[in-house]
């Protein structure tokens, strides 16, 4: 029986890399230990059959973006219903077609963008890559956010013309609205540059009351069919 080393040194010894090189390829989920993926470079090994995936190569250890549909009542950012606790291996969605196999490096480092208020539900966005956090962030202004909006009340004369037009809201009027009847409670609102509170504010402004709100797409990605609760990987084809 030899001593246990790290498997990070024994995989650079099979591979005849750095270590540095050796950690990419665990963390990648690209090593076996007696058949079973092992993630954890620091994992302790004596003379287990230690299995390297042929096709295993470093640099395809690409930065991911995680959608999830958050389900009403989460907070976006950390509280104690947040909506990155609903981030695990079980919650994928069972027909997301990305391809990628869930890891556990995938759950780390992921930054929220585009957040919602904590009522709401609908598509959000964590992601480690810093060209879709950039994107999010530097056309925040121009970002079109589509939500399905349940109202009460009765809607003032013309008051869709008015929300057409755009009702100014923490003095700025927006630059591009679209707001249409989906059905006899629910309005489909279109808004470049969405705020917190604004489109509570807009329909307030006609005289309906917000009973809930659901962010259906963001820029150019659909929410499409993902149940509440779960996630899916962001496409290679998807652009925002």
């Amino acid at each position: 029986m030899t001593d246990p080393i790290r498997l990070a040194k024994r995989v650079a010894e099979l591979r005849a890399c750095s270590r540095r090189e050796a950690e990419q390829l665990i963390t990648g989920g690209w090593v076996k230990v007696d058949g079973i993926v092992i993630e954890e470079p620091q994992f302790r090994v004596t003379d287990q059959i230690i299995e390297i995936d042929p096709q295993a190569d470093p640099a395809q250890a690409e930065p991911v973006t995680l959608l999830l549909h958050k389900p009403p009542g989460f907070q976006s950012t950390d509280g104690e219903q947040s909506a990155s606790q609903l981030l695990t291996p079980a919650t994928l969605w069972s027909e997301a077609a990305s391809g990628i196999h869930p890891l556990k490096k995938h759950f780390t480092r992921l930054a929220l963008c585009v957040p919602l208020e904590p009522s709401a539900s609908g598509l959000l966005v964590f992601t480690q890559d810093w060209r879709v956090a950039r994107k999010l962030t530097e056309d925040a202004a121009t970002l079109e956010h589509e939500v399905i909006v349940e109202v009460a009340g009765e809607l003032a004369p013309n008051g869709l013309k008015r929300l057409n037009r755009g009702i100014p809201y923490q003095g700025r009027t927006p630059a591009a609205i679209k707001v249409s009847w989906q059905n006899e409670t629910r309005l489909r609102v279109a808004l470049k540059g969405a705020q917190p509170g604004q489109i509570a504010h807009l329909c307030e402004a006609v005289g309906l009351q917000v009973l809930s709100m659901k962010r259906i797409r963001l820029g150019r990605v659909p929410l499409g069919k993902l149940p509440s609760g779960q996630w899916r990987y962001l496409r290679e084809d998807e652009r925002f």
